[in-house]
């Protein structure tokens, strides 16, 4: 056969499969297949899909049309579990957002030879992120848009992010609540962001995310881990707790008239906002993050009768939230806005042209250059009217008197602005003359930025600024010739930057520093983030050993010489005693009470009274069995266990996984970072092997720590004959510890070591919002 008809016969066959798939596709009823009525709740269409697709997953089941049923199954999840898709699909029998979408199905296929068509929604399953929900796509973060956006911009707003990927069905769990949180608090000025592990593994590793999901916040610069179970309220109040604990001040009539006065000294407006919420409302904490350096914000609750003076003097609502900027006359605002429902975008007009005092001091560079920006054109000049005074009661009265000219003569194209002499020295001998410098006086001079370099022109005015009113119309004639013509600032001089008046000092800068990085670590070694902690931890417990190594080495030699003389008779150990498993020692202070173990198996029967309703402070030990391992792993969890038994707060059971698996998984999603991310296929995702796993669970507290089955290199085979009597039927187990090794030997290692890190109380916990039915 020549290749001419090679490639005849594969354009036929793709054509063919084609005609196939068109003509299933009008015989296609999500509901049919997974076997559902039309009124079929989210639950029941989980619950279905997840069985139907264990049943038909083409890794699990070998008949030749699993994989096309497997393919029916997930394209019937996915517009079913998608309230839009789903009510278009009753609608019109189609799952597009339109009757016409049948229409316009040709815009998702993609050309291949040239003439052929395929839909590549054929090829995806409902796991993968991007299908599964197209909301998280705006969101999508690459590693140099963290970089390069995401972390500067953190320094106004604090971002909240989740790391996702393929195949992970807890991802899938927590989707409704981030959807809605998303909804919520981006619309009051808080980041979003998604990052996808599988394609951005460096992003996903630089962000310290080892498991999906995963939920961070990202504050100026810095990365705090969400640790608690994902409900909007957690996450809100994990939004709120990255912010900043003085953001706001608390205000009432005692301290208001303190808080407004520290304008000068802060060199800030102040705002206020009235409003009758006992907490501050979190839109304004937010608010008060991103313009913190240049307003400072209060909070007065109406609620309250401290608040009674106030209201009554600046005339507020008592209905709606009220927001007043106060500038240099703190008696008076200088604007309000009121509305009954605040939105961001109202409040952020607001903020934005009130920004600056009516005639603020330059303080610094980056002020300069936003009160004087450089001149862009001709129709954007910005002219700085400047008043270069001193400090103290004898300036005042030209302070006073250049404010108010500022406040009668605003507009767009001045910006008034004073300077203390002595504080800024090098701006004062470029812009006066040595006549001028007298430290008794006070001089205006206009300028005008003409590049980023330092170039100015200018020109200072030559009578000496007193504050008269002959004074006030001299400035006002020069700022008239000045709109005519621009050439009248006649001098030109390059500035070097100004000193930064409020920075803290050398001390101070490195004391900040010291506890932000030690509270970076306390957050570290608090949560177990052990992979970035190892290499501190390592040189820290080597200088440890170092300095203290063999003075402690040589206590414990003392003292053990002294245990190791010769027992006297009676301290002689019994036979029996001496039975017992290798890991119990005469110093553990948990005696054994008896010579085995009661293990229980917890089923629908005793699952109230040994989970649910189970005292405060008792925990139950709980091993994950299969039928065919029961007898190997009991007979090992006896051993490991059995030098706890004499705690009466444990109580120890064990769960066969064949019978209730999906109680098991239901309760695993809520262990978030115990599913490692899966970067690559997972061909056994269906079908994971949780025996040899151990939960401690706490009824009353509701949650549960997590032990993890140690992986084997190979599974050996089960012993037919073993000393322990036939495990039938019954409930209560007695479990001889003088029975056989068992086979299973590397499934429960380091159990013990487990268990003494549950009493410390040392382990992650994982809280659930309830218990699930066991049935």
């Amino acid at each position: 056969m020549g290749p001419r008809k090679l490639r005849l016969l594969w354009q036929f066959l793709l054509f063919l499969v084609l005609a196939l798939k068109i003509l299933s596709a009008a015989d296609f009823d999500p509901y049919r297949i997974l076997g559902l009525s039309r009124t079929a709740s989210q639950v029941d269409i989980k619950k279905a899909y997840k069985k139907l697709a264990r049943e038909w997953h083409p890794d699990k089941n070998k008949n030749p049309g699993a994989e096309d049923k497997f393919i029916q199954i997930s394209k019937a999840y996915e517009i079913l579990s998608s309230e839009e898709k789903r009510s278009n699909y009753d609608r019109y029998g189609d799952a597009g957002e339109n009757p016409g979408y049948s229409q316009q199905q040709h815009h998702h296929f993609r050309h291949f030879h040239d003439s052929f068509y395929f839909d590549e929604s054929f090829f995806h399953f409902p796991f993968n992120s991007e299908r599964r929900d197209s909301t998280d796509e705006k969101y999508l973060l690459q590693f140099s848009h963290y970089i390069n956006e995401v972390v500067p911009d953190s320094f106004r707003k604090p971002y909240l992010i989740k790391i996702t990927s393929d195949w992970c069905f807890s991802c899938i769990h927590i989707e409704p609540v981030w959807k809605e949180v998303v909804q919520e608090l981006e619309g009051i000025g808080v980041g979003i962001g998604v990052v996808h592990a599988g394609y951005e593994r460096r992003l996903a590793h630089h962000l310290g995310a080892h498991s999906t999901p995963s939920i961070l916040g990202v504050i100026n610069g810095k990365i705090s881990f969400f640790h608690n179970a994902v409900l909007r309220e957690n996450l809100r109040h994990f939004v709120e707790s990255l912010l900043p604990g003085n953001l706001v001040d608390k205000i009432t009539d005692k301290n208001y008239i303190r808080f407004l006065s520290n304008w000068q000294q802060e060199n800030k407006p102040h705002v206020l906002l009235f409003d009758q919420m006992p907490p501050v409302p979190l839109i304004y904490k937010l608010t008060a993050f991103a313009y913190k350096d240049y307003l400072s914000f209060g909070y007065v609750d109406l609620g309250q009768r401290e608040a009674e003076q106030m209201s009554s003097q600046y005339n507020i609502n008592m209905y709606a939230p009220t927001m007043l900027v106060f500038k240099e006359h703190i008696h008076k605002p200088a604007d309000v806005v009121q509305a009954r429902g605040m939105k961001k975008q109202v409040i952020d007009d607001f903020i934005s042209t009130n920004k600056f005092l009516m005639a603020s001091r330059l303080t610094n560079q980056k002020l300069f250059q936003e009160l004087c920006p450089v001149r862009k054109s001709h129709r954007q000049r910005k002219y700085c009217v400047t008043l270069l005074t001193g400090e103290g009661g004898k300036f005042q009265k030209a302070y006073e008197s250049f404010l108010a000219f500022a406040s009668a003569n605003t507009k767009d194209t001045l910006r008034f602005v004073h300077v203390f002499k002595d504080r800024q020295r090098e701006l004062t001998s470029a812009l006066l003359t040595e006549e001028d410098k007298h430290p008794d006086k006070s001089s205006v001079a206009i300028l005008e930025r003409r590049n980023s370099a330092g170039r100015i022109v200018y020109k200072t005015l030559l009578k000496i600024w007193s504050g008269s009113e002959e004074n006030k119309f001299a400035l006002l004639d020069f700022l008239d010739r000045l709109r005519k013509d621009p050439s009248v600032l006649s001098s030109e001089i390059i500035l070097s930057d100004l000193n930064d008046e409020l920075a803290p000092v050398f001390f101070l800068r490195w004391f900040y520093t010291a506890v932000d990085y030690w509270a970076d670590v306390w957050e570290s070694v608090l949560h177990n983030n052990w992979r970035e902690m190892m290499p501190l931890l390592s040189l820290i417990f080597s200088a440890l050993f170092i300095l203290f190594g063999t003075v402690i080495v040589q206590a414990f030699s003392d003292s053990s010489d002294e245990r190791d003389s010769v027992p006297s008779e009676k301290d002689e150990p019994s036979d029996k005693e001496k039975s017992t498993d290798t890991n119990y020692t005469k110093e553990n202070t948990r005696v054994p009470k008896k010579g085995f173990v009661e293990v229980t198996e917890l089923t629908h029967v005793n699952y109230m009274s040994n989970l649910v309703r189970l005292r405060p402070g008792h925990m139950n030990v709980v091993l994950i069995l299969s039928s065919s391992t029961k007898a190997s792993l009991l007979q090992r969890f006896a051993q490991e266990v059995y030098t706890f038994t004499g705690s009466s707060s444990l109580h120890f059971s064990f769960l066969n996984l064949d019978k209730h698996r999906e109680w098991l998984e239901y309760l695993l999603e809520f262990a978030q970072d115990a599913a490692p991310i899966a970067y690559q296929y997972d061909e056994h995702f269906l079908e994971r092997d949780y025996t040899g796993y151990v939960l401690a669970l706490n009824g009353h507290k509701k949650y549960f720590c997590l032990f993890k089955a140690q992986s084997t290199l190979e599974e050996e085979k089960l012993s037919e004959e073993s000393e322990l009597s036939p495990l039938s039927g019954d409930t209560l187990r007695k479990i001889s510890l003088g029975s056989g090794a068992g086979h299973i030997k590397k499934k429960l290692n380091k159990l013990s070591l487990w268990m003494e890190r549950l009493l410390e109380g040392s382990l992650q916990r994982f809280y659930i919002p309830s218990w699930p039915v066991l049935d």
